[in-house]
């Protein structure tokens, strides 16, 4: 039940009601998932209900999961006597939590009455009197905060327990935000299914998380129909997945798949030969031109040429009497199919059964009564399937992209008027393999695969998308993306200011019409809470260049943060960072981490890299994410956060991509990844673009300062 407080004027009372409302909370979880583990599965009248059970109580299981480090809830919201909760106190946190009388301890934070919690303010308290935030560290309540919302003055209180957890220093996996999302961020949380929203978000607005918090509330709000659907979350890459794949887990949500785009176009080609991979590799243009959405058109034409009209009818045997169909009608049909756009593979089971149906007719107009059963019968015969074949042969779309790679006269007839000569040029491959099963593919080549895979057979399609790092998605990447939610909706977060690779989105209208949302609702977020005001305003330098048409971020954070721009060795301002508290990333030009790994196994440093899935060194290296400092390439560093970080010779980050914009891009990128401390090392003369460098002659004592 709800806590009131002993002595509102008794703050030590207060927060001992507090701390026993939470160790009851806890014991109530523990009892709830003891009675879980309890539940037999024998129950079922039969295997299958009984699978069916045992699925459910393990999936149950999972989601009464308690982690003592993790407070159960993080606030608390005390409403008006006259709101529609009268004068009711509940506390919020990420699961429900109910005593044996099912009367609710926590409530979880999505649920409509906590709604209040992140949107309620003084001016609109939406019937709360006062909202309590708590302070917590390990696990343990220490602390508490009131906000009056039936205060005169309109403006809110500052909230240092709010402003202590967005700083809080981390060591490993991105954490959830859940007790500090803001009112913007709410509103995309709590969107509805049916809208699709792309979030341009600055470093630091939290795009990603709220992504994530927008999965985590649809499954709630929705349960049953995504739980039936599916709940999809794509990322850049591999490494990024692993830095945030215990944010749903720790909201109470399991279900939800998380990949690659390359992920799921190899999960494509294994569907069609296990033994295949995604390992070929290709210069920049050849891959941004297979990535150009004018490549379906090509697909398509290239597919369909395969249907052929007859020069001659069918002839069908049965019996004594052999049955005609002449070619018009066959071509009749052909044409019908093909105005009635369905895929290619669907219309081509439909071929044997159209023309049996012709043969039927001609049987009911000779006096016969054939049923189904012959109609069928004449499907499954074999002049009919030859017949069927030849007029509309089976295509496996790996062959149609290899041939349409491997065969100039082939590509020509299908690109004609969609593709100049140089381009298709450019296309064949110089050297073509000698079948599909022996072709090393690309990441571009598999997408043009997974096309082909949907024109043939329809890709199934899942509830809910959440596309992160939309904008460095080619545009048949994002068709591929657009497939697996023809029915469903999309949550698509990026930067564009952010984007890296040469097949980048120009604009959010451009990607929402690759993706089929054209009419998607887009959302601007510019207020910073993790980067702080020091560093992203170093950073927004390079805007004008790289993004000359968005809004600079800015931080809302009241401690500026700590920024240094050094001459001289990187190993120097990786041991002054050491010994700080919190996650540390030391940021490089690819080409650099090996020989800085070499660097500090010497040194005795334990770290680990990122992209790396098995430590280069037992003694010295670990995994990703699981120790005090990471290396980081500079390719991977996108979506990632640290308290502190080093960021090791911009100009080279800048040098390693195919064009300067670029590489600034990936600089702004390398630039915003810190939360408490950026120190930027170089031996090369700094990109001009940063300007001059920045007055830091107070840089020793930055640490305390505030805005």
């Amino acid at each position: 039940m709800p806590v009131g407080d002993p002595d509102p004027d008794d703050p030590q009372a207060a927060l001992a009601a507090e701390q026993h409302h939470l160790a009851e909370s806890r014991e109530q979880l523990a009892r709830m998932r003891a009675r879980t583990a309890a539940m037999d599965a024998s129950a079922g009248g039969d295997w299958v209900s009984r699978e069916y059970l045992q699925s459910t109580f393990a999936l149950r299981m999972k989601q009464l999961a308690d982690d003592p480090t993790i407070p159960l809830f993080f606030g608390r919201l005390d409403y008006s006597d006259d709101s529609a909760n009268d004068g009711g106190s509940f506390h919020i946190g990420r699961r429900h939590v109910s005593d044996l009388e099912g009367d609710p301890l926590v409530i979880d934070w999505r649920a409509p009455v906590s709604l209040p919690f992140y949107r309620a303010t003084r001016t609109e308290p939406m019937g709360v009197d006062r909202r309590r935030r708590f302070g917590f560290q390990h696990g343990t309540l220490t602390s508490y905060e009131d906000e009056d919302l039936t205060a005169a003055t309109p403006e809110a209180e500052y909230s240092a327990i709010l402003e202590q957890e967005i700083e809080r220093p981390r060591v490993g996996p991105m954490r959830d935000i859940v007790a500090t999302i803001q009112p913007e961020q709410d509103v995309i949380v709590r969107s509805d299914l049916s809208q699709s929203i792309c979030v341009q978000g600055a470093p630091g607005t939290g795009k990603t998380a709220v992504g994530l918090h927008r999965a985590a509330y649809l499954l709630f709000a929705h349960r049953e129909q995504l739980t039936r659907q599916g709940v999809l979350v794509v990322g850049p890459n591999a490494s990024f997945l692993r830095y945030i794949r215990d944010v749903l887990p720790a909201l109470g949500e399991v279900e939800a798949k998380q990949s690659t785009i390359e992920q799921l176009a190899l999960g494509t080609l294994r569907d069609l030969n296990p033994k295949w991979s995604v390992r070929g590799v290709e210069a920049a243009d050849v891959a941004t031109l297979k990535g150009d959405a004018r490549m379906a058109e090509v697909l398509s034409r290239a597919l369909w040429s395969h249907v052929t009209m007859p020069t001659e009818g069918l002839v069908v045997p049965r019996g004594a009497r052999r049955w005609r169909v002449a070619a018009y009608e066959v071509e009749e049909l052909v044409r019908s199919l093909r105005s009635r756009g369905v895929r290619y593979g669907a219309a081509r089971a439909m071929v044997p059964q159209a023309l049996a149906h012709r043969i039927l007719v001609r049987m009911e107009l000779a006096g016969d009564s054939p049923d189904d059963r012959v109609q069928y019968a004449v499907a499954r015969s074999k002049p009919v399937k030859d017949y069927a074949a030849a007029v509309w042969p089976a295509v496996e779309p790996a062959r149609l992209v290899w041939r349409l790679l491997s065969d100039p006269v082939f590509l020509a007839s299908a690109a004609s008027g969609v593709l100049t000569e140089e381009e298709q040029a450019l296309l064949l491959w110089p050297r073509p393999s000698k079948s599909p099963a022996s072709t090393p593919w690309t990441l571009a080549e598999a997408i043009l695969v997974d096309e082909a895979c949907d024109l043939v057979e329809r890709t199934g399609s899942v509830g809910h998308i959440v596309a992160d790092e939309a904008q460095d998605l080619s545009p048949m990447m994002l068709r591929a993306l657009a497939r697996r939610s023809s029915t469903g909706s999309l949550t698509v977060l990026g930067d564009l200011a952010q984007a890296t690779t040469p097949w980048a989105s120009r604009s959010w209208a451009e990607a929402l019409g690759h993706l089929g949302k054209p009419d998607a609702h887009v959302e601007q977020l510019t207020r910073g809470f993790r980067v702080p005001g020091e560093v992203i305003e170093y950073a927004a330098r390079l805007l004008p260049v790289i993004a000359p048409g968005l809004e600079p971020p800015t931080s809302v954070r009241r401690t500026r943060g700590e920024l240094e721009v050094v001459a001289g060795p990187a190993l120097d301002a990786v041991a002054a960072a050491v010994g700080r508290e919190g996650s540390i990333g030391v940021i490089a030009p690819d080409a650099s981490i090996d020989g800085l790994a070499a660097s500090l196994t010497s040194a005795g440093v334990r770290f680990g890299i990122v992209g790396r899935d098995e430590p280069a060194s037992p003694d010295q290296v670990e995994t990703e994410f699981d120790q005090h400092l990471d290396l980081v390439p500079a390719s991977l560093a996108k979506g990632l956060e640290f308290d502190h970080v080093v960021l090791v010779e911009p100009a080279a980050v800048v040098a390693a991509e195919a064009d300067r914009v670029t590489g600034l891009r990936r600089l702004y990128v390398c630039l915003t990844r810190a939360v408490t401390s950026l120190v930027v090392v170089h031996d090369q003369p700094l990109p001009e673009e940063l300007g001059a460098t920045p007055d830091l002659s107070a840089a020793a004592s930055r640490a305390g300062l505030t805005a």
